[in-house]
């Protein structure tokens, strides 16, 4: 092949030659202008103001406090009732979120369009469609509801104990898990399942043949990961009076025993930590 000419040449290194300035820094910059003019009054609103951290009058408590975390409290005495809340508490939770499932699943079945028959055609009859619209807003209630706020009404009813963060916990993680459940098996393929149904299979049949060996470990890796949001809210839901892990981080708070507190906080981040391995092992299982 002839070397290139002079003239083109210099078009050869002008082609070739990286931009030095980035094309899209406009609409980047005023992107991020508009989040800033955005973030600022809500900011305001709020009365965020970071720095009050920093001052001496604010610092000082924190730190000393803080400090008082070292070294974490490990005598006999504290570890056997620290063993027996940290029980306590993730049997509120697997309680909780066992009965949530049994709300959560009929739910999620009788609200996904995939189970249909009468969808098989098109669009929906008239009874199943306000039936599904209907356990639709079912969810969105019991999920809108904060589980603190259940457990305040059930503290109320059933008094002080491990029984009212047991039912706050199953009527929001009830809402949460069914509306997560139904999104994803209408996401998933939907061919098994119709082919089945035409072919005069149930829906619960279609469900455990058609939909579930394909969101199966979506579906587990979820649940995994909310029981681990069960056991942050049972010991929330201690702070009002459900015991568990909360109620005695609560009176340490009180005491200013950060001691007590850092033991407790480590026991956390265990059972985060085993929940994660749990998902991971079980993901393994079912991919």
């Amino acid at each position: 092949m002839p070397p290139p000419t002079p003239a083109a040449a210099p078009h050869h290194r002008q082609l070739s030659a990286p931009a030095l300035r980035d094309p899209a820094w406009l609409p980047r910059v005023a992107w991020t202008l508009a989040a800033l003019a955005l973030l600022w009054p809500m900011g305001v609103l709020t009365e965020f103001r970071p720095w009050v951290l920093l001052e001496p009058g604010a610092l000082q408590p924190a730190i000393d406090f803080v400090g008082a975390f070292f070294p974490p409290r490990t005598d006999a005495d504290f570890l056997r009732l620290l063993l027996r809340e940290t029980w306590r508490t993730v049997a509120m939770a697997t309680a909780g979120l066992a009965l949530a499932l049994l709300l959560a699943v009929p739910l999620a079945l009788l609200s996904v369009r995939v189970l249909s028959l009468s969808g098989l055609a098109g669009r929906m009859a008239v009874g199943p469609a306000v039936l599904r619209q209907g356990v639709r807003w079912l969810l969105l209630v019991l999920r809108s509801v904060p589980e603190l706020v259940w457990a305040l009404v059930f503290v109320r009813v059933v008094g002080l104990g491990p029984t009212s963060g047991v039912l706050a916990i199953a009527l929001t993680y009830s809402g949460m898990l069914g509306k997560v459940y139904a999104d994803i098996l209408e996401s998933s393929d939907t061919h098994a399942a119709h082919s089945l149904m035409r072919n005069g299979t149930g829906r619960l049949q279609a469900f455990f043949y058609g939909l579930l060996p394909q969101s199966g470990a979506e579906l587990t890796s979820y649940t995994v990961y909310r029981w681990e949001c069960a056991i942050r809210s049972s010991a929330v839901l201690g702070f009002v009076g459900a015991g568990g892990l909360g109620q005695l981080t609560d009176s340490s708070m009180k005491m200013f025993n950060g001691a007590e507190v850092a033991s407790i906080l480590l026991v956390f981040v265990l059972l985060v930590w085993l929940a994660d391995r749990l998902s991971a092992a079980l993901r393994k299982d079912l991919a």
